[in-house]
C-alpha cells in the first residue's frame, strides 16, 4: 500500500480502525476514513490524527459519497456488525448493505479504484456443509431475526459482482469470520467483549444453549494482514477469513476465564432464534491465493485484548 490513497467506509468502527492503522504503517499516502459513528467510535481514530495523510470524514454513506482527489483503494467495512446492533437498527443495516455498498462502487468506478467488500460468514447462515468453503451456497432464513444482516452482506456480494461484470470494477469480496481484539465494544452483544465482561467483573458466563456450539476466533492483527494481501490480489471470487481452530462456546469461556484469571459459573440460556450451530472457515483458498493464515495464538490474542479493556476500564472510557 506504499504511496496509495486509500478509502476505508467505516474506518472508525473495530475492524476499520485498526485497517486504517495498518494502511498508515504501510506507507500509504493518504487514508481517509469515512464514519458516521452509528456503531463506530472517534475514539478508535483518535490516536491516528495528525499523522501524515490520515483524514477523518462524518459521512453516512447511504446518502451519498464523494472524495477529492485520486483514490486507489475502497475498502468497504461499514455496517452494524453484532445482533445487538442490528437488532436496534435493522433498516440501517439493509440500507448500508445496499445503497451504501452501491455508493462505494460508484466511487470505486468513478476513481478507478480497486474495490472491496467486507462481508461475513453469515452469508453461510446456518451451516449443512462444515467447514464453510467459498463454494457453499448457505442456509440462510431470509425473514428470520438475523436476516436484516445476513441477506444486506449477500446482497452487497451480488452487486459487488455486477459492478465487476457490468463495468469491469477490480472488486474483492472477503468473507470475515469472528474476529476480536482491541476497541470491541464492551456491550456490543459478541461473546468475546461478552465473556471478558464478565470475567472483569467476576460474574457467571452466559452462555446460550447447551453451549456446544461452535465458533472460531481471528485476532484482529490478522485479520486486517489478509484484508490487505486480498485486495493486493487480483482474486475477484470470495475468500474465507478466519482462523480454523474451532471451540465449543463451554471451551471458549474457559479460555477466557483462564486468560483472565477470574470469572464465575457457567450460566445457560435459550438459544437466539437461528443462531448457527457450527462456524468454522475452510481457508485453503487464501492460504493458496494469499500465502495467508493466522498466526496469533488465541491465548496471546486474549491477553492482549483483555489488557486493553482493563486498561480503558481504569480511565472510564470504555466504548
Amino acid at each position: 500500500m506504499k504511496s496509495q490513497r486509500v478509502v476505508v467506509l467505516g474506518g472508525a468502527g473495530f475492524v476499520g480502525s485498526h485497517l486504517c492503522e495498518r494502511l498508515l504503517d504501510d506507507g500509504a499516502a493518504g487514508v481517509v476514513s469515512v464514519d458516521n459513528y452509528i456503531t463506530g467510535a472517534e475514539s478508535n481514530v483518535a490516536h491516528l490524527r495528525g499523522r501524515a495523510g490520515f483524514e477523518v470524514v462524518k459521512q453516512d454513506i447511504t446518502e451519498g459519497l464523494s472524495v477529492d482527489g485520486p483514490v486507489n483503494y475502497v475498502f468497504n467495512m461499514a455496517s452494524p456488525a453484532s445482533p445487538i446492533d442490528y437488532a436496534k437498527l435493522p433498516l440501517e443495516t439493509m440500507r448500508v448493505g445496499s445503497v451504501g455498498t452501491e455508493n462505494g462502487l460508484k466511487l470505486a468506478k468513478a476513481k478507478g479504484a480497486v474495490f472491496l467488500q467486507a462481508s461475513t460468514s453469515e452469508v453461510y447462515g446456518d451451516p449443512h456443509v462444515h467447514p464453510q468453503r467459498e463454494d457453499y451456497w448457505g442456509n440462510v432464513n431470509p425473514i428470520g431475526p438475523r436476516a436484516c444482516y445476513d441477506e444486506a452482506k449477500r446482497y452487497a456480494e451480488a452487486l459487488t459482482m455486477v459492478y465487476a461484470r457490468s463495468y469491469g470494477v477490480q472488486t474483492r469480496i472477503v468473507r470475515i469470520f469472528n474476529t476480536y481484539g482491541p476497541r470491541m465494544r464492551l456491550n456490543d452483544g459478541r461473546v468475546v467483549p461478552a465473556f471478558v465482561g464478565q470475567a472483569l467483573r467476576g460474574e457467571d458466563f452466559t452462555v446460550f444453549g447447551e453451549g456446544t456450539q461452535t465458533r472460531s476466533f481471528c485476532y484482529v492483527r490478522d485479520l486486517v494482514d489478509g484484508l490487505v494481501r486480498l485486495a493486493l490480489s487480483d482474486e475477484i471470487e470470495p475468500v474465507n477469513i478466519g482462523n480454523p481452530r474451532e471451540m465449543t462456546m463451554l471451551e471458549f469461556a474457559e479460555a477466557v476465564r483462564a486468560a483472565a484469571g477470574g470469572g464465575g459459573r457457567i450460566i445457560h440460556k435459550p438459544l437466539p432464534k437461528d443462531d448457527p450451530k457450527q462456524r468454522r472457515p475452510d481457508i485453503s483458498r487464501a492460504r493458496q491465493l494469499l500465502g495467508w493464515e493466522p498466526r496469533v495464538p488465541l491465548e496471546e490474542g486474549l491477553r492482549e485484548t483483555i489488557a486493553w479493556f482493563r486498561s480503558v476500564a481504569g480511565t472510564g472510557a470504555i466504548p
